[in-house]
This record gives structure tokens, sequence and C-alpha cells, in this order.
């Protein structure tokens, strides 16, 4: 879809946003540009006059931290192209700044929520036109890093959420693994004792309170686009009954998913959901494949197919040029084959965005399978709602805050939601 001069009322409130938000940060991109900036820039070369790509990430500890530039001076080669790297933290925000002079580095490795509102701007490279070929990889996982018909983002890797349980809890208790929500509702209740909780998630105030809410949202088959619908109620009604009886505890409300990770490594939670990356946090705190199991996340009846937000990282390109964005396009290509999507993945604990790569991970390693099957059915957050779903991500973590603690009904939270959304 191409953009024209005509707005709707949605679009005019996204232009009218991203100016605010460039004009904001008019200064110090205007700073960054003056003095050469952080992103693209001209056409550098290096010693041995091969082109010099400039690459910004957030990795920032081991084993990502020290893998990934391996992977870029790999693939930088296989282009002809140098890939000078750089760590940044809060790359969203730096991103953002870079925008307003398009001054964007030649590749980012950035959080897939934020892909289309960078987009937006116009400071990313159709790495489609670009010449990147897609073949192989998940659809959702491709539709995921598309804006407006066009492809800005290729993920290496993806991930979702599953339910861990404790192996030796649920036997004791005469149960098997849920599969469904009522299922869950009565094990988290049994499995609550003392000091010990039946189950575990993570819904802080921030895009991770979504990412986690997301998988119970969605697979009650509620839209981003309508947070008010009888089916997102339904959602949250079943987490706030889950906390009212206590088979939850409140800190949920205030958990990242490394807290909730740690809880239920020592014996706090009979279950939680969370993510793969979790895997190797519980080896390192004793516990092995003999101890908890993990399954799909349980569907609210019989026979549903889980369903959830995309979480991971894309690749992506500033428009900087025809010469760059095609070499740019090449690394990227090289970052997500079958062969490195693999190798990444590996790494962090995520499902590849290669297919053959993901069934090949699934078979070789089978606590990865549930997150493996769970892939087809997740969804990209900003599929539907593009750059506008930050502000609606931002308007449903309120909504379960104010659920959770007890301030609002779900249902008057969730309009609460869809009103300011809507503005």
């Amino acid at each position: 879809m191409s953009r024209t001069s005509r707005r709707t009322p949605r679009t005019a409130h996204r232009a009218r946003r991203f100016a605010l938000l460039t004009t904001a940060t008019a200064t110090a991109t205007a700073l960054l540009a003056a003095c050469g900036g952080d992103g693209g820039g001209s056409a550098a070369k290096d010693s041995s006059g091969r082109l010099v790509l400039t690459e910004m990430d957030y990795y920032n500890t081991d084993p990502t931290m020290s893998a990934l530039p391996k992977l870029l001076d790999s693939c930088g080669r296989k282009a002809g192209v140098t890939v000078r790297r750089k760590i940044v933290p809060d790359l969203r925000t730096k991103l953002i700044q870079l925008a307003g002079s398009h001054a964007v580095p030649d590749l980012v490795l950035l959080d897939n929520p934020d892909l289309q509102q960078l987009a937006a701007t116009g400071a990313l490279t159709d790495l489609g036109a670009a010449g990147l070929r897609t073949e192989g990889l998940y659809e959702n996982v491709v539709a995921a890093g598309q804006y407006e018909g066009k492809l800005y983002g290729v993920a290496p890797g993806v991930n979702s959420l599953a339910l861990y349980y404790d192996k030796k809890l649920l036997t004791d208790a005469g149960l098997t693994p849920p599969t469904t929500w009522d299922a869950l509702g009565k094990a988290a209740k049994k499995l609550t004792s003392g000091k010990r909780h039946g189950l575990g998630f993570a819904v802080p105030a921030t895009e991770e309170g979504s990412f986690q809410f997301e998988s119970f949202f969605l697979s009650a088959g509620a839209e981003l686009s309508k947070l008010d619908s009888p089916e997102a109620v339904r959602a949250l009604t079943f987490l706030d009954t889950l906390v009212k009886e206590g088979a939850a505890p409140k800190d949920v409300l205030s958990w990242t998913q490394a807290n909730v990770q740690e809880q239920f490594a020592n014996g706090s939670l009979g279950m939680m959901v969370n993510g793969p990356w979790q895997l190797p946090q519980l080896e390192k705190a004793g516990m092995s494949e003999a101890d908890y199991g993990v399954v799909p996340m349980p569907v609210p009846a019989k026979g549903g197919t889980p369903s959830g937000a995309l979480g991971g990282e894309v690749w992506a390109a500033g428009n900087n040029g025809a010469e760059k964005s095609r070499k740019a396009a090449e690394v990227i290509s090289c970052m997500v084959n079958e062969k490195n999507s693999l190798t990444w993945s590996k790494l962090t604990q995520y499902v590849p965005a290669a297919k053959s790569a993901a069934a090949e991970l699934a078979a070789e390693q089978p606590q990865m399978k549930p997150f493996v099957d769970g892939i087809a059915g997740a969804r990209g957050r900003t599929a539907k709602l593009g750059a506008t779903y930050p502000a609606a991500s931002q308007a449903l973590w309120t909504a379960v805050q104010a659920a959770l603690s007890g301030q609002k009904s779900p249902s008057a939270a969730l309009a609460a939601a869809q009103a300011e959304a809507s503005r």
C-alpha cells in the first residue's frame, strides 16, 4: 500500500506523533549530523579499500556479545564489506534520534515491535527492493518485518512463550500438564500451598507485560485493534481471577520474566509462563530436564490453537544509498540463512526464522519443540497496527495493571485502554 497525500484520522494521528517525536529530537540529531553522527554517513572505505558498513545492536552480555561480531565479520567478508559494530543499550531512543536526520546505521538489530515505527520515518531501506529473498522463512515472521507492503526487517530467530511445570509437584498432585485455561486454573489452585503459588507470569508496566499478556489475549481470539472486545475481557478476567484467588501472586505486576524464572527455580512456583531463553538459566540454577517440563501455552477451550506475540529482534538497514543498501541486504541475507539462523538461535535459545532450521533444532533439542510448535500460530505485534502499536501496547499494559491491582474491573480497564489507544 503506497502513501498518498490524503490521510485517514489514524494516519494523521500517527503523522502528528512522529512530527512531535522528530521535533523533540531535532537538536540532538542536528548535533549528531554536525559531528558525523553514529549512522550510515558517506560511503567510507577501510584500509584495504573495502566498503565500511556501520552497525548497532544492544547485545552487551555473552555469549551473544562475543558471537555477534564473529557472524558479522563472516557475513561481511562474504559480501565484500567491513562491518563496524557499536553496542547501544538504549537502542530504540538512539535510533529515533538518528532517524530525524536519516542517519540510521547501515545495519541495525532491533526489537521487532520497534521496526515499523522506525520504518514510518523513511529512514530504513526496503530490503526486498535491495535484493533480499525470504523463501524458506516462516510467513508470519516475514510479515512481522513488513510495513505498508514493503520489507524493512528480517529476523534471524524468533521466540514465543510456553508453560513450564515442576514435574514432581504435578505428579504428587495427580495432575497432567494443562492444555486448557480451565485445567490451568485448576492446576494453579491445587499447586498453591503455603508460600508457593501455582502459577507465575510477568505483566509489569512495560512492553514485557504486554508481550506476556498477549499470549492469553491473542489465544482468546482478541485483536490488538480492539482492546475491549469480549475475547479480550475474557483473557484479562482469567488472569484477574488467578490473582484474586491467590493461585498467582500479585507480584506478577512488578516481576520481569527473569524474576519469574528465579521464583520457579527456587520452588516458589509450580508453573510459569516464560520463553525459551530461560532454559540455560534454569540449568545454571541446578534444574535439569528431570525436574521440569515444557508444553505449549494452554488455550481457552479444547481444540484451540495457541497464539501469542512473536518475540525477538530483526535486522534492518539504514536508507543510506543504493550501494550500501544492496550490501547491507547481502549481509542480512547471510545472517538469516539456514546455517547462521540455527547458529544464532542456539546461542540465544530462539527459534530459527528458517523453517528447516527450526525443525532441525526441535529434533536436536526436545525442550525447544514446544516453542518451535508455537511459532506458526504466533503473530507479529505490529502486523495490523503498524507504527501505532506502541500506543496500543502501553494502553494494554496499563489495563492489565489496573485490573490485577484491583483498581478497575477487567472490562472497565480494557474500555479505558481502547479509548486511550484510539486517541
